[in-house]
């Protein structure tokens, strides 16, 4: 018997025992399960179930009363678990994970025959963090200048050794810190509650990461941008399409300002990102040698037109309320003797989180799925407007440059089955319509009603960050727009760019067209080549 097959079979020899945690299901619907009256009691006897089990619950669906394998249909299946997630709600708890399996036996449900479907849902006491109470922050600096350290420090509220022995809570993979759709988002994470910060014991339990997130009211996600890791490499693909909140850019007091510090603060800030700069190691440094390195760091930030501001001088108030785009609050820290982290803690916990667009929906697509019972699924951050469950939608472009028509089955966030989502939240929609492998990376959703004119090229405005030699045309660098991954070539107005240079040049992507649009900001890398850029001009084909 697979590991799989044996949750099933644990949660059906258990049975639904008098005050026991397990209850069985065959189907719910909105019309019966949510009725008047019947809602409450169902809450009810969910908020039983989870009491009974000290704070989890597990509910079978597609089984009869005792225990036999019914099976239902996707759809069916996809209503149920829609409204459990909404009793789950009403009892102060939410959906933590759902396994389904196949059985055979089940009416066709409008799309062909299909195999019936079971499920087992885990419940858990509390409510889902809003995404609201959640900030992303990306940070970027020089190899050995302290950011995993710094990093490693803030989640554990440990001073390091000296030697790097916060860092090594972070020598892992990225992972999950909340189960569901959010996966990949951090390889460090830290929260606050009323009493103050909530951190890690040891980052490697994976259980202490959970507790992290059950315990807090607001959490902070780190996510390694650069590093060793070419620019939105690693972003991309470990933020599943999420928007960075903010950026922490550290500098270490005993190196000073690099040319990699100021190719990593021109990235940051060239995509608009509010972004800190950390000075690290000042433990190993005079106050003199402080000093001078605040004043290259002021330097470097004034040469890209920004304004520096020294939180120790103007306090953290004036930090929280002026960081944006042009104004960069800048902290000095050490991991040892934990100078700065205190301050660091209160601007983790009081900076919002950066709002999403407005305007109709809009969503580019960052991964799929195709999850039994659901069909499907696209993820992503829904970049502006909002969606429901059941709204019609385009999805392209196609390799043809077309776009399909699909329909919204569902909505899930942190597998919590949601009535819509609005922009800046991360989710996976459920579609009817379209096979998962039909859909790809750096497609977009669109209203039905919109008229998506896809390019091939577009005219850009570039900057470059780090060239050995002169950039031509025809030179092929990847283009990293939204969650557009794809070969493309450069053709500069002026003939070509030499490092530092700014300029007009023409994009064309290599095998097929997207959706592109004026004021989009990307970046492209080849090798050690690094720049940014901002759309200027969109031609249709």
């Amino acid at each position: 018997m697979s590991p799989d097959r044996a949750v099933l079979q644990r949660a059906l020899d258990r049975g639904e025992q008098e005050g026991g945690s397990v209850e069985f299901k065959e189907r719910l619907t909105e019309d019966l399960h949510l009725s008047e009256g019947r809602l409450e009691s169902l809450a009810a006897q969910l908020r039983h179930r989870v009491l009974s089990g000290e704070g989890e619950a597990t509910y079978v669906v597609g089984v009869t009363d005792e225990g036999g394998l019914a099976g239902i249909s996707p759809a069916e299946f996809s209503e149920s678990m829609d409204v459990l997630s909404l009793l789950a709600e009403e009892a102060g708890a939410h959906i933590e994970e759902v396994q389904t399996w196949g059985v055979d036996g089940v009416a066709d449900d409008g799309d062909g025959p299909t195999k019936g479907i079971v499920g087992v849902a885990t419940i858990r006491e509390g409510a889902v963090l809003e995404d609201d109470d959640h900030i992303v922050v990306g940070t970027a600096g020089h190899v050995d200048h302290g950011k995993s350290t710094l990093v490693g420090s803030l989640v554990t509220g440990e001073a390091d050794d000296g030697e790097g022995n916060t860092r090594g809570f972070l020598d892992v993979q990225p992972h999950e810190v909340e189960r569901g759709l959010s996966a990949d988002l951090s390889y460090g994470v830290y929260g606050f509650d009323d009493d103050g910060p909530v951190r890690m014991d040891n980052p490697h339990r994976k259980t202490d990461r959970a507790r992290v997130v059950e315990e807090s009211d607001r959490l902070v996600s780190f996510v390694d941008t650069v590093g060793h890791e070419p620019w939105l490499r690693t972003t991309i693909r470990g933020l599943v399409g999420q928007k960075l909140d903010y950026g922490l850019l550290t500098v270490a007091a005993d190196d000073g300002v690099t040319e990699t510090t100021r190719e990593h603060l021109g990235i940051l800030l060239a995509t608009e990102l509010p972004t800190i700069v950390a000075l690290t190691k000042t433990d190993l440094v005079s106050d003199d040698r402080v000093t001078e390195v605040e004043r290259e760091v002021e330097r470097a930030l004034r040469e890209v037109d920004k304004t520096p501001l020294r939180v120790e001088r103007h306090g953290i108030d004036a930090a929280i309320e002026e960081i944006s785009e042009t104004v960069v609050p800048v902290v000095t820290t050490s991991a040892v003797t934990q100078r700065g982290l205190d301050t660091l803690d209160e601007m983790f916990e009081r900076l919002p989180k950066t709002g999403g667009e407005v305007g109709e929906f809009r969503m580019y697509i960052d991964r799929t799925y195709n999850v039994q019972g659901v069909g499907a699924v696209a993820s992503g951050t829904v970049k502006s407007g909002e969606v429901e469950a059941g709204d019609e939608l385009l999805l392209g472009p196609m390799q043809d440059g077309q776009f399909r028509e699909v329909e919204v089955r569902s909505i899930e966030m942190h597998y919590h089955r949601v009535d819509e989502a609005k922009a800046g939240r991360i989710v996976g929609i459920a579609l009817k319509g379209v096979r998962e492998a039909d859909i790809e990376r750096g497609m977009v959703l669109l209203p039905r009603d919109a008229d998506p004119e896809p390019v091939r090229e577009f005219e850009a405005e570039v900057m470059v960050l780090n060239h050995p030699t002169r950039i031509g045309d025809g030179y092929e660098p990847v283009v990293h727009l939204e969650t557009i991954s794809e070969a493309a070539k450069f053709y500069p107005a002026e003939g070509q760019l030499l490092p530092g240079d700014a300029g007009q040049t023409r994009v064309r992507f290599k095998f097929r067209s997207y959706l592109v649009e004026e004021g989009q900001k990307f970046v492209f890398r080849e090798g050690r080549s690094k720049g940014v850029g901002t759309v200027t001009d969109v031609g249709t084909e």
